[in-house]
């Protein structure tokens, strides 16, 4: 370069480091093939993950996909520096949506934006993901590592991810068989997954200036950031091991919206849901919240799980089997309510 011109611009003096994406490709390539499956064809670094279908398995399958993130959960994990089971929230907030057709998911793909792309912490989320494909049986097959400078500052990131399951045609939960007198079944979540962390925020962090570092509540053994970073109950064994032996009427991933919001998803138009609040023990951080907003038990329902993070719709006399089938996978199923006569609501007494 002659005296007096001007350097020549790079990538990496624009904020992009490719050194520290290749090192962070070599750190999670081991960690993501411990989720392949048979079908997985491909190896990470291709343009594509390559999975073959295996349609002997079925007459009529349909695909059933799904897509979301960790949304404002994310800054909770980033401001305590615990980066290790966001991921796993990543997993189930998608693998629960497609179970809840009745599908066995097959493969995810993931996203990670970041501010400033640091190998041991891309490690690290991709980490939970791969914990969270593992509990859900399905392989990540591929995935992408953007580094945004401008977009996200340093430390920041983002979590975004797509899964793809198949269900029997035949087979698929769709709903449209709930009539009255069926039970509702809820599966228990001990805390908020993944939804709802924006009021959260807002009522435990900002307005009542509490530190992840101090007691969840008083009394409480454990802090305010192991209770908000509680990691995702993922359901999907368990609801697919209950599809295959129970023909179940509708399924409800109870995520943003709350029992109140989701519910009305999957009701014929003819029907509503009559949910019994005194039937499950609601976990404290939720009474915390209403008691330090104060935020009104009508809000409440409508953000939050209270709880109840799936529900199971079924004829009376298949209770008994799903309640066994999914206690035997290591779940603490409760009848919550029961299918009545009416026009698509859903009633909380």
């Amino acid at each position: 370069m002659a005296d007096g011109e001007p350097a020549s611009a790079t990538y990496a003096a624009a904020g992009v480091d490719i050194a520290a994406g290749e090192a962070a490709v070599e750190r999670i390539k081991g960690k993501v093939r411990s989720t392949f499956r048979p079908e997985v064809l491909s190896d990470i670094g291709g343009f594509g993950g390559l999975f073959a279908f295996d349609t002997a398995r079925y007459r009529n399958p349909v695909l059933v996909s799904s897509t979301d993130s960790v949304g404002t959960k994310a800054l909770v994990a980033r401001q305590a520096g615990r980066l290790d089971t966001i991921g796993i929230d990543l997993v189930a907030m998608v693998v629960d949506d497609i179970a809840a057709q009745g599908a066995e998911p097959l493969f995810f793909l993931d996203c990670i934006s970041v501010g400033r792309l640091e190998p041991a912490d891309v490690d690290t989320l991709v980490g939970g993901v791969v914990d969270g494909c593992r509990q859900a049986g399905c392989a990540l097959v591929g995935g992408e590592m953007a580094e945004v400078p401008g977009m996200l500052e340093d430390g920041a990131f983002d979590l975004v991810g797509f899964g793809v399951g198949v269900v029997e045609r035949s087979r698929l939960v769709t709903g449209d068989r709930v009539e009255p007198g069926d039970r509702i079944v809820g599966l228990p979540s001990p805390g908020l997954r993944s939804n709802g962390y924006s009021l959260a925020r807002r009522v435990l962090l900002d307005g009542a200036g509490l530190s992840l570092d101090g007691p969840a509540w008083p009394g409480a053994a454990h802090t305010l950031a192991d209770e908000l970073l509680r990691p995702s109950v993922i359901y999907t064994p368990a609801i697919v091991a209950l599809c295959a032996e129970v023909t179940v009427r509708a399924l409800a991933h109870i995520t943003g919206g709350g029992l109140p919001g989701n519910i009305p998803r999957v009701l014929p138009d003819n029907v509503d849901a009559v949910i019994h609040r005194d039937t499950w023990a609601v976990p404290p951080i939720f009474d915390r919240l209403r008691a330090l907003g104060p935020v009104s038990p009508e809000e409440m329902a409508a953000v939050f799980n209270l709880g109840i993070g799936m529900v199971a719709i079924v004829s009376p006399d298949d209770v008994g089997r799903t309640l066994a089938i999914l206690a035997g996978c290591g779940l603490a199923p409760v009848v919550i309510g029961e299918i009545v006569a009416g026009t698509r609501q859903v009633h909380l007494e």
